[in-house]
């Protein structure tokens, strides 16, 4: 058996991976042309937000931080990861974790793709202006043992350089599509 290692002679390089994504507009390598009417989204967002739908048993809050990043090409990755706290901000237990790409097109466009470990991949469309995205989804494609999601529409705003606003309809279960998220995060990074 050939020793893969053997194959790519030379040394190892300092960071895991020879195309880095890049946190920062500033950063290396330069965004894509195409991200402009999204790179004020570049960085790592935090903070707090309250949700709630007619098949939960109340509302709920929550923190969420949120990254996006890319490697130079028109697109966004994107990750995300929410915990509920109780009543006196403590976190309770892990809650909704996404990631997926946000792909942008020379007319203003957006295509995004975003996948959940609980079975449910979304397929948006939608548009990026102004530090505005606003999505929704065009398909859904749902694992056998996935809960029930026929449409969502996520909103992205960006009212200041540190704030991120975030909001998200959904329609599930038999119920139509409605208010089901809403945070409030600041930069990190």
């Amino acid at each position: 058996m050939t020793d893969p290692a053997a194959a790519h002679p030379g040394p190892a390089p300092a960071y895991p991976y020879p195309y880095p994504d890049a946190h920062r507009p500033d950063g290396t390598p330069a965004p894509h042309a195409l991200l402009a009417p999204v790179t004020g989204f570049l960085g790592t967002w935090f903070g707090r937000g309250e949700g709630g739908y007619p098949t939960l048993e109340g509302d709920f809050a929550y923190e969420q931080e949120v990254t996006f990043t890319h490697d130079g090409r028109p697109f966004l990755r994107y990750e995300a990861r929410a915990w509920l706290i109780g009543a006196d901000g403590a976190p309770l237990r892990p809650s909704a974790r996404e990631s997926g790409w946000w792909r942008l097109q020379a007319d203003g466009r957006v295509e995004a793709l975003i996948t959940q470990p609980t079975g449910i991949a979304e397929i948006a469309v939608g548009v990026a202006a102004a530090g505005t995205v606003d999505i929704r989804t065009g398909q859904v494609a749902l694992t056998p043992t996935a809960k029930e999601v026929d449409a969502t529409r996520r909103r992205y705003e960006l009212p200041d350089g540190e704030t991120l606003t975030f909001t998200h309809d959904l329609a599930a279960i038999g119920n139509p599509l409605q208010h089901h998220l809403s945070a409030v995060l600041h930069r990190r990074s």
